[in-house]
């Protein structure tokens, strides 16, 4: 009997010390990582990526029917909205009100950064969009991309609810855009000229639903 006690005795304090033994272990590759996390340094951050902040300028990409935005000393109101896919890739259109004037909108997307144009329709005779090359307003704008979305309407854009649009764009030397889109199900077309607003030169104000 005092033998089988005597063993048990022995397995206790044999667990016993592996326990501490483990645990010893498991604190030391503790402590181990800690120091190599804090010998890392802080994770390296995107040196391009955007450094305003969108808790005090708001976020471009959040604009809704009826939230306003200042740029370049104007104060604008979205009036609707054209949400856009095209294969994965998605953007949107801000229909701006300007008060019975002359069309302008929005746009946002990221390509991968963050691009924002201000558009205003153009009016008259252009050529149609296909070639190279086409010179208008004393520039050459250059073809840069074409293709064909789906888009969803939200608010008002004097548009259904959901259809197509075929878009080529064209670009200048100075970044300013030439747009040509068509819309499928209404026989629309628009032509409009678009400048590059910076992230930093745009001030959102989000309105209550």
């Amino acid at each position: 009997m005092d033998a089988l006690i005597n063993l048990l005795c022995a397995l206790v304090c044999i667990a016993l010390v592996a326990a501490i033994v483990v645990g010893i272990v498991l604190l030391v590759q503790k402590k181990r990582k800690e120091r190599e996390r804090a010998q890392s340094g802080p994770i390296p951050q995107d040196p391009f990526a955007d450094k305003d902040s969108d808790a005090l300028r708001g976020d471009p990409r959040g604009l809704k029917a009826g939230d306003l935005f200042d740029t370049h000393g104007e104060t604008l109101a979205v009036r609707g909205t054209l949400r856009l896919k095209e294969g994965g890739y998605y953007w949107a259109e801000h229909l701006i009100d300007t008060g019975g004037g002359v069309k302008r909108w929005l746009s946002v997307e990221e390509d991968p950064d963050l691009e924002l144009y201000l558009w205003t329709a153009v009016t008259g005779e252009l050529p149609a969009p296909g070639p190279q090359y086409i010179d208008y307003d004393g520039r050459r704008f250059t073809s840069k991309e074409s293709g064909r979305a789906s888009y969803r309407s939200e608010a008002t854009t004097g548009l259904g609810p959901q259809g197509y649009v075929a878009y080529h764009d064209y670009e200048a030397p100075d970044g300013t855009r030439l747009s040509f889109e068509d819309f499928d199900q209404t026989g629309r077309s628009e032509v409009a000229i678009g400048l590059r607003i910076h992230r930093s030169e745009i001030m959102i104000y989000p309105q209550s639903q």
